[in-house]
């Protein structure tokens, strides 16, 4: 049976996630008092407000120069082995940072194992992909460019294809200036990386609450919010991402249906090979949940309502009523935010000696 304690103006927080949460939002975990905080201000103990500026990255500096290159190579396909899958196939900006699908297509017609993450705000994630095997936004960029079930580039072909199109080499002397040989897969995904942690998306009602404005939220995403902590859902779905700050069993009171959880995707414990992470993920970002159907790492669920009543069941172990799932959906709308507005890069042209795609 999992145990829960009650924790004076939050709510209930799963013993699993106790220790996080506490370490996450820097609370102390006090005797009750008398008093009982506002709403307002029991949020701002377990949720930040997402920044209206990027944030910068440890050792890439971001430049102007380094942003263009960066997008410029988040939507040119060529990076592909077909020169048809971009990173934008996959996380699309115009569709919340995904591609609603279930897992997304990649080189010859190949499905990936996984439902894929958003890119919006994913700078502010512990750690990248489901199960956290790259650190940084620098590290993840490169996975998918050479995975032969995504884009298919050979490592040492992702240099010889940008070499190959003569317009980029002024881009990559402009964002690395002074290295000789600037056209690298290293400085392709210290651009991008640099691109990427720009995809913020700050403003949303939920962001304007915390900064003050009660009316930023409906009296029913208050209720919902309330609900959220008082139910236990903010014990792992916290900080500044609303989630992306820890991992979590999935199906840590009761297992989902085979569907939901595929007994053949152990998750975490296929990089760490400790027994307790056998089907743990990184907890999701819920910021723009709205917006990112299929959910889960399996991406079988298309309706944000029924994935409220799964986590109910699965992770806290309560069966919501529809007021309540009514309720916490309507507060997980109010973490929309401002939607980056992109314009598409004009991509450098293709010569006669600039390799061809691959069938």
């Amino acid at each position: 049976m999992l145990a829960l304690k009650r924790i004076p103006g939050i709510g209930i927080v799963s013993a699993a996630c106790l220790g996080n949460l506490a370490v996450s939002v820097g609370i102390a975990l006090a005797a009750p008092t008398d008093a009982q905080p506002s709403l307002m201000a029991r949020a701002r103990l377990q949720f930040q407000a997402i920044p209206a500026a990027p944030p910068s990255l440890p050792g890439n500096a971001s430049t102007p120069a380094k942003i263009e290159l960066g997008k410029m190579l988040f939507f040119d396909p060529r990076l592909s082995a077909s020169h048809a899958i971009s990173c934008n196939s996959c996380h699309n900006v115009g569709l919340g940072g995904v591609d609603a699908e279930p897992t997304s297509l990649g080189h010859r017609w190949q499905h990936g194992g996984r439902n894929a993450p958003t890119v919006l705000n994913a700078v502010y994630d512990k750690a990248q992909f489901w199960d956290g095997r790259a650190k940084d936004l620098e590290e993840q960029a490169g996975g998918p460019i050479v995975n032969p079930v995504e884009m298919a580039s050979p490592t040492a072909h992702v240099a010889e294809q940008l070499k190959g199109i003569p317009g980029y080499r002024p881009y990559f002397e402009k964002a690395f200036p002074g290295e000789a040989d600037p056209i690298t897969l290293a400085n392709v995904q210290k651009a991008i990386a640099v691109f990427e942690a720009t995809l913020i998306t700050p403003n949303a009602p939920f962001d304007r609450f915390l900064k003050g404005q009660a009316s930023a939220l409906t009296p029913v995403q208050k209720e919902g919010l309330a609900l959220f902590m008082d139910k236990g859902c903010a014990g792992c779905h916290h900080g500044i991402n609303v989630g992306g700050a820890m991992y979590a069993p999935f199906g840590l009171v009761k297992k989902p249906d085979a569907r939901l959880l595929p007994a053949g995707d152990k998750g975490r414990f296929v990089i760490t090979k400790i027994p307790s992470d056998e089907y743990a993920f990184k907890v999701p970002t819920l910021r723009n949940i709205a917006l990112t159907a299929p959910y889960f790492h399996s991406g079988q669920v298309w309706d944000l309502k029924e994935a409220v009543t799964v986590m109910g069941t699965s992770q806290l172990g309560v069966q919501l009523t529809d007021s309540e799932i009514d309720k916490i959906t309507a507060f997980l709308g109010s973490l929309t935010g401002k939607q980056p507005s992109i314009a598409y890069p004009i991509l450098p042209p293709s010569v006669g000696s600039t390799p061809q795609p691959q069938p």
